[in-house]
């Protein structure tokens, strides 16, 4: 199944492109088990979007382009933009294949 954007424009496309393509990076079979490892050393949920970019993790797996913060290009999003940027991120993270996904089913539980 692939990933459906809501019908809503966005609107900061430059940073919306960016922040998406690092989220991408971040979940891609050469990154991901990195990533996964990142978020429970820092010891948050895989769906808790605004610590992960808080605690900056894309950046230190690598997922993000040098020079650039993945917080501040999503605080450059408009509601909207933001909603959807959360949208993807969450859809990323179903994606893990279920081997990862029950290895760090830690960060992957509610509560």
């Amino acid at each position: 199944m692939a990933f459906e954007q809501a019908g809503i424009e966005i609107q900061n496309k430059e940073e919306f492109e960016e922040l998406k393509n690092a989220v991408s990076n971040a979940f891609s079979q050469e990154i991901v088990e990195k990533y996964l490892k990142k978020v429970a050393s820092r010891g948050l949920r895989i769906r808790d979007f605004d610590s992960v970019l808080a605690k900056q993790v894309l950046e230190q797996v690598g997922a993000l382009s040098k020079g650039h913060s993945a917080n501040g290009l999503y605080s450059a999003l408009t509601l909207t933009d933001r909603a959807q940027m959360k949208e993807f991120y969450l859809f990323k993270i179903e994606e893990v294949e279920p081997e990862l996904r029950a290895k760090y089913q830690k960060i992957y539980q509610y509560y």
